[in-house]
């Protein structure tokens, strides 16, 4: 994410899913951006915990996926994504993505 620091972004990281919800609640950021694949909690997991926190749940949510292994209609609705975006992806279509979402 060091492309959205430079365009002026405030970024925040975490290293896992737990520290994840813990910065969410901390900061309440505009928009996350949720690896599938992390250690404590997948991304699946925080972004059902942030859906159903009435203080967290209008955070806009792209959860980050492998090519091939996005999830289904029915999972998508379960997991409450507002977008799910597969791996690998243009730096400067997440700028624009931002971009959009943020304005």
């Amino acid at each position: 994410m060091f492309i959205l620091k430079k365009k002026g972004y405030e970024v925040l990281t975490a290293s896992n899913g737990e520290e994840g919800l813990q910065v969410a609640r901390t900061e309440k950021p505009d928009l996350i951006f949720l690896d599938v694949m992390m250690p404590k909690k997948n991304g699946y997991e925080v972004c059902q915990e942030l859906k159903q926190d009435p203080e967290l749940q209008k955070i806009y949510v792209i959860i980050l996926t492998a090519r091939g292994v996005e999830p289904t209609e029915e999972e998508k609705k379960r997991i409450g994504a507002n977008e799910f975006m597969a791996k690998p992806f243009s730096p400067i279509k997440v700028v624009e993505k931002v971009s959009t979402i943020l304005s």
